[in-house]
């Protein structure tokens, strides 16, 4: 019997991103208790991907970032991600935050397991791949490291840039531009207007199971997904309105329009995935393993992408060990092997 082939994939979700992180830190941490040899996350899965604040995570745990480290700098560095907004008269010609905060935070802490230099995808220690939306070309991509012998274009980026590109969220930051030389030459490639990833793989499990089929030539029964969310608060709204317009979606409080994308999309990923894993009854046998972990929001409880409120923060992360709780023993059977 074939070996099964084990996918992480982690949603989008801004600084909300500290529940997936806390998540699969309580995972590393249970591990070297239980005495496992392998103790770090990307020892037991085969592929790893991520949108956005996901994309950033999976990244991190692919070059061997410990998840501990990632959920502290999220936490450590909230405030001087989003703490500075622009005013909002600019809000309608530019982003709400500069990017440079992030960058600088996302690059020292690659830098930082790589002895100061620059990781690229090339580096990685499990095969990543994370969605974009590349404005230059006007159509979604997904940026991969070399697991495949036509994978001959993204092992070039320097990781901290493949991060910024798939967390670039519109109206939130401005598309990412940047340029990188090429590995062994010194030909200079312009890597410019990438958008988050979000916009259409919010949830980017759908496109993993293709990843493996396509690419690593697996059959559906033998593919295990943990699937992590960010949480989410369910978006409906029953009111009878007059004004439905540009004031009501971008309220200067919450971007209806972005919460609207987010969840809409994921939701009809977790739809999709239903029905293959069980059949339009929901009668078949499982055709594949999936682990769906994730939080649900309310009016008393509630995050935002770009959240700063460190006791919210604290809870978030409470949120995630309580799931950890209720499903980590189940999360290490089935993609843990002593």
């Amino acid at each position: 019997m074939a070996k099964s082939f084990n996918i992480l994939a982690i949603d989008g979700g801004g600084i909300r991103g500290i529940f997936p992180a806390k998540f699969l830190a309580n995972l590393e941490e249970r591990l070297k208790e239980q005495g496992y040899r392998r103790t770090q996350i990307y020892q037991h899965f085969d592929l790893v991907s991520g949108t956005s604040t996901g994309g950033i995570i999976a990244i991190a745990l692919a070059l061997g970032i410990p998840s501990k480290e990632i959920h502290d700098l999220y936490i450590e560095k909230a405030t001087e991600i989003f703490g500075h907004r622009r005013r909002w008269l600019k809000w309608l010609r530019y982003s709400k935050y500069d990017s440079s905060s992030l960058e600088q935070a996302v690059r020292e802490t690659f830098k930082k397991h790589f002895n100061g230099t620059d990781p690229r995808l090339n580096d990685v220690k499990v095969p990543v791949c994370v969605p974009i939306f590349d404005l230059l070309q006007g159509k979604p991509s997904v940026l991969k490291s070399r697991y495949h012998p036509r994978f001959n274009r993204d092992y070039h980026i320097p990781a901290y840039q493949a991060a910024l590109a798939t967390s670039a969220a519109p109206t939130f930051f401005d598309p990412y531009s940047n340029s990188y030389q090429k590995i062994d030459s010194e030909t200079s490639e312009s890597f410019s207007n990438k958008v988050d990833g979000g916009v259409f793989a919010n949830n980017p499990t759908l496109l993993t199971l293709i990843e493996a089929q396509k690419a690593f030539k697996r059959e559906l029964r033998e593919i295990r997904v943990l699937s992590i969310g960010t949480g989410s608060r369910k978006y409906s709204d029953a009111n009878t309105r007059k004004w439905w317009g540009p004031l009501y979606w971008f309220n200067l409080r919450r971007r209806r329009i972005i919460d609207l994308f987010l969840q809409s999309q994921s939701q009809h990923t977790s739809n999709l995935i239903s029905l293959l894993q069980k059949g339009i009854d929901r009668e078949e046998e499982d055709n594949f393993k999936y682990i769906r972990i994730d939080t649900s929001f309310d009016s008393d409880f509630d995050v935002a992408l770009d959240e700063t409120n460190p006791k919210k923060l604290k809870a978030l992360s409470e949120k995630a060990s309580v799931e950890f709780q209720n499903h980590g023993n189940e999360v290490i059977a089935t993609f843990c092997n002593k």
